[in-house]
């Protein structure tokens, strides 16, 4: 992926270092997820990640201590190339979305992206590492610990630049999201709705978000020409590898279609298809076909 020498956005908060704080998730945050056993623990049987993760390690069931060291100061430190590449990224689906929502007649509001390590608090409770990464609704802030791109490529066998700037161009899906009113309209819906029913509209959801990375990822290759021979299979092989019936597989041995949160590999593989192919937001309407 050519990146390198484009824009930074400004629009980033690093809390690296600043500790965290306890307690679960209040109210719906939306991520890639199921990254850990904790994670596909909280999907699949509604128990808390902060809890699985205590038990598995044999510890008791505690929250985690909001007394940490002093955050180091970060000011005048040189930049390491991952956070410049974050920061690169999320610049380029601020000029996207910006030019897309502004072409619709519409003010794109970019949403502030948060680095955190370990865990940090956000208007839908305390995000951990656990998650992933993932957007709340409640801040409009998309949260990444970049230590996630390492559990990319050591758990998942998933690497590449433009695999990483996929991560989060399905977050930054989830705030257009949020902007188009669809986030709402979910919710609303979802309280009239079965738990199967529920995650079958949030795999519609997450599937939408997906497309719309691969809309992000179309403009910007038009506009910079970002990418290179092999990124968007990268990007496929991230989406393969994160697909709902990927990870009940590889954790529990076999797959519960009515638990799915996120979809299959093979949906998340078509709708991220969709739309880098047609570049087209009005192609993402994963809510309207019968078939995902």
């Amino acid at each position: 992926m050519k990146w390198e020498g484009n824009r930074e956005s400004d629009n980033v908060e690093d809390r690296r270092g600043d500790g965290g704080g306890g307690g679960g998730f209040g109210g719906r945050s939306i991520g890639l997820g199921t990254i850990a056993i904790a994670l596909v623990a909280s999907y699949f049987f509604g128990i808390s990640p902060t809890t699985v993760i205590s038990l598995l390690s044999g510890g008791p069931v505690t929250q985690p201590q909001s007394q940490q060291a002093p955050a180091p100061n970060r000011a005048n430190q040189p930049e390491d190339r991952q956070t410049k590449f974050v920061k690169t990224v999320l610049a380029d689906t601020e000029d996207v979305w910006t030019q897309i929502f502004r072409a619709n007649g519409k003010t794109y509001a970019p949403p502030k992206l948060v680095l955190f390590s370990g865990a940090t608090q956000t208007a839908c409770g305390t995000g951990q590492t656990a998650s992933g990464p993932f957007y709340c609704p409640g801040d409009r802030k998309v949260y990444i610990d970049l230590s996630f791109y390492q559990l990319m490529q050591q758990r998942f066998h998933v690497s590449g630049e433009f695999a990483q700037a996929y991560v989060i161009a399905h977050e930054v899906g989830h705030h257009v999201q949020n902007l188009m009113g669809v986030m709402d309209k979910v919710n609303n819906a979802e309280r009239q709705m079965s738990k199967a029913q529920a995650n079958a509209m949030s795999v519609r959801l997450e599937l939408q978000a997906d497309c719309l990375a691969g809309v992000w990822a179309f403009h910007a290759n038009q506009a910079r020409s970002i990418l290179e021979q092999g990124d968007v299979e990268g990007a496929l092989n991230a989406a393969t590898a994160i697909g709902d019936d990927a990870l009940q597989k590889q954790e529990q041995g076999y797959v519960v279609p009515d638990s799915f949160t996120h979809g299959t590999s093979a949906q998340r593989v078509r709708w991220f298809k969709q739309g880098v192919s047609s570049g087209e937001v009005k192609s993402c309407n994963t809510f309207e076909v019968k078939t995902l």
